[in-house]
């Protein structure tokens, strides 16, 4: 099975290759800002009109809705470099992927799945631009990798790109780190069926609880680095705005919170993979995260432990890998719910009783246990077999 796989790694570029960068930073987010204006011009000419159609103003026959005109848009790229010079010292091909994520964007605008596309900053503490593969541009060369406009660039090579490379995106994080990512399609393996399947009940207290007994424990990153955090951002707001030591200070802070993040994915990589390679079919809970954040007494732990993303590793491993992700309905009681009789008891909303004991077949249960194999369950009854599993 061939799918897309992206490989990152860090890059250390010399001194002239950061100034490049920066430079095709800035001429990407250029035009990109360049063909939203004009796309917003357009937009608000045409709701004009429209207006004036309902009115009865005008014909309905006299009118009729612009899109973005990706093809035009890109030859209008080369007019731009007459009028700008400063666009003819980066890579042509990020120009014209900018274009491109321009009209992505307002495609899946016009269609709903998304909001209206906005200016890039060059404010923004992650920047970023995309080059794609063309005559042999992007290449993995030992201990360097070869770029559009930079040539060879050292970076820290982790493990081997497997697949036919389709583009890459360089980006700089807060912390001052140059990294790339590699898109390549790839062959993957399906693992082996192993038969089982297991249901899964996250929360607060241990991150992750399994149907067969197996616990992970929430390693709570924030909160360990929590004081350090505090104290350095306290500083930097000592700091004048924009001086040296504000922009020092600045980069202090970013690679806190970057070490948070680092640790907290390598620990969802893990167990997401284990749990995907040891069983077929794998029951989850589908939470509304986002309302959730809402309760105040539980915001800050939720979003440590990012239900979402360990979900979506879930997902995407599972498609890779031949295995299954259910799903549960968002109004499936899995914790009121008695495992043994399916009883329904209400008492459980109370966060606070971790164990209960069932009024219609006196069963005891531990509350993440108890929810996780009605997961599993659900899940069971969800496929109606289909992979095999009674």
């Amino acid at each position: 099975m061939n799918v897309k796989k992206t490989f990152k790694f860090r890059i250390y570029p010399n001194h002239q290759q950061i100034e490049l960068i920066n430079k095709t930073f800035g001429c990407s987010r250029f035009i990109y800002n360049y063909f939203v204006g004009k796309q917003k011009n357009k937009d608000a000419y045409w709701s004009i009109v429209n207006e004036m159609v309902q009115n009865g103003q005008l014909s309905q026959n006299n009118w009729k809705g612009e899109f973005f005109n990706k093809n035009q848009s890109i030859k209008a790229v080369r007019e731009l470099k007459k009028t700008y010079s400063f666009l003819k010292e980066v890579d042509s091909i990020a120009l014209q992927k900018s274009v491109e994520i321009v009209h992505d964007s307002y495609t899946r605008y016009y269609k709903k799945q998304n909001r209206l596309p906005r200016f890039k900053s060059k404010k923004n503490p992650v920047q970023s631009y995309t080059t794609k593969f063309v005559n042999g541009n992007i290449q993995v060369k030992d201990q360097h990798i070869k770029l559009p406009k930079l040539g060879l660039v050292r970076f820290a090579k982790s493990r081997e790109v497997e697949g036919r490379i389709m583009n890459a995106t360089i980006r700089r994080n807060p912390s001052g780190k140059f990294f790339v990512s590699i898109l390549a399609e790839s062959a993957v393996q399906h693992y082996k069926k192993t038969g089982t399947s297991v249901g899964i009940d996250v929360g607060l207290k241990d991150f992750a609880t399994l149907s067969d007994g197996t616990t992970y424990k929430n390693p709570r990153f924030f909160r360990t680095l929590e004081k350090k955090i505090m104290n350095a951002q306290r500083i930097l707001s000592r700091r004048q705005l924009g001086s040296s030591n504000w922009t020092k200070q600045k980069k202090k802070v970013a690679r806190l919170h970057e070490r948070i993040a680092n640790a907290r994915k390598d620990m969802l990589d893990k167990i997401s993979t284990e749990i995907v390679k040891n069983h077929d079919i794998i029951g989850i809970e589908d939470l509304s995260v986002e309302k959730m954040l809402k309760n105040k007494d539980l915001s800050k732990g939720i979003s440590e432990v990012s239900w979402a993303q360990f979900r979506s590793m879930l997902e995407y491993k599972s498609l890779w890998y031949g295995k299954q992700v259910i799903a549960a309905a968002k109004n499936f009681p899995s914790s009121q719910l008695c495992s043994v009789c399916n009883h329904k008891y209400k008492a459980v909303k109370d966060l606070a009783l971790r164990e209960w004991t069932c009024p219609k077949c006196k069963s005891s249960h531990q509350r993440d246990l108890n929810a996780s194999i009605n997961l599993r369950n659900e899940a069971l009854r969800l496929t109606a077999g289909t992979a095999g599993i009674a």
